[in-house]
């Protein structure tokens, strides 16, 4: 089995899992009626993911070029010229964002996940990126906090 088919085989076992979860939720009595429940978004990702996972493994191959190499597909024996040091970064940086959150502050650490995120990548026009960054975790801030209600410290502890 294809790289590709494998991938989808593991994504679709983590969504039906995580779908089991989203669907068997206890909710609190008083989010019995409210329209938007804490796991909706949960169960539509679940089934979401289940269906793209579906069609990447129900979908035939994909058929080789001259060279006898499937477009598309992964080759192993030219893996120093992916990118891997680019995504262990992200990794790096999803995992320190989650770490901060707490301490400096939702704005804080969403700026700095970014901005760091976008450098990464290989954005370097920083009077873009940080004003950018800066936009983008005050409106996601203000949706959560005002549109949802739900409390996300914005400064670091000591600020607050």
């Amino acid at each position: 089995m294809a790289l590709d088919k494998w991938i989808a085989a593991f994504f679709l076992v983590g969504s039906v899992i995580y779908g089991i979860a989203a669907f068997n939720y206890p909710l609190l009595p008083f989010e019995r009626n409210m329209p938007f429940l804490p796991n909706t978004l949960p169960m539509v990702l679940s089934v979401l993911a289940g269906l793209l996972s579906l069609i990447v493994l129900l979908s035939p191959k994909l058929k080789a070029d001259g060279e006898d190499d499937v477009l598309g597909s992964i080759d192993l024996t030219k893996f120093k010229q992916y990118k891997i040091g680019q995504a262990l970064m992200l990794i790096g940086a999803m995992i320190l964002y989650a770490l901060a959150l707490r301490p400096i502050g939702f704005i804080t650490a969403t700026t700095l996940f970014l901005a760091g995120t976008s450098w990464i990548l290989g954005e370097r026009k920083y009077h873009i990126m940080i004003p950018v960054a800066l936009a983008g975790a005050g409106f996601v801030w203000y949706l959560v906090q005002e549109a949802l209600g739900i409390f996300l410290r914005p400064l670091p502890w000591f600020m607050s």
